[in-house]
């Protein structure tokens, strides 16, 4: 699906975002910033840690929203408002990582100024101590997570995204993805097997 398009089956219009959208496409302003506050946020988290860069993540947020105002007038309320909105989202943040490949500018690991940190299991394992031995404020651990979440590869990063930090269910990150709900599935689980081998050794709880 194209990032201007909605999906082709009609749904009933029980979606209040979609509603607030019908209303931008008749040219309610305050609409259209209703839906910027319930999303910007949202967004900017996904892309955040789907990249690793604050400022790039901010552009591709306006480009989100922009991209959303320039199609209302085509807008379609066929499916849920959040699965169009992520699947721009993720394809924008698909483009900007094969972009960055093909400049040969991709730093596989996160620096010090992206979203997740800088090498979290090299800086544990630099400075054994109560974190190392499972003894991690919630912060800690929700830290840990977050940087163990930005080793994963770009397919498992966004997966996971959708799946826990926007509580998306299978059906909507694989529409959102282009992919069937089994490869989101595998996705998951994937990932899943991953952060744990990644987290284990500093987390008991994992």
């Amino acid at each position: 699906m194209s990032t201007t398009e909605t999906p082709s089956k009609q749904v009933p219009i029980v979606d209040p975002d979609a509603r607030l959208m019908l209303q931008v496409q008749g040219g309610d302003q305050s609409a259209f910033e209703e839906l910027v506050s319930r999303y910007q946020n949202r967004v900017l988290g996904v892309l955040f840690n789907a990249i690793g860069n604050k400022e790039e993540a901010e552009d591709l947020a306006q480009e989100v929203f922009l991209r959303i105002f320039r199609a209302r007038h085509g807008y379609k309320p066929t499916a849920k408002f959040s699965t169009w909105i992520f699947t721009i989202t993720n394809n924008l943040a698909m483009n900007a990582r094969r972009s960055r490949r093909t400049r040969r500018a991709v730093n596989i690991d996160a620096d010090e100024n992206g979203a997740l940190g800088a090498r979290p299991q090299e800086q544990l394992l630099k400075e054994p101590g109560p974190s190392a031995s499972g003894q991690l404020h919630a912060s800690e651990v929700a830290e840990l997570v977050r940087q163990a979440v930005g080793k994963l590869d770009e397919r498992q990063r966004m997966a996971v995204l959708l799946s826990k930090f926007e509580d998306l269910g299978y059906a909507e990150i694989a529409e959102i993805m282009g992919i069937s709900t089994m490869a989101v599935k595998s996705l998951l689980a994937r990932a899943r097997t991953n952060l744990r081998e990644m987290l284990e050794p500093y987390l008991d709880v994992i």
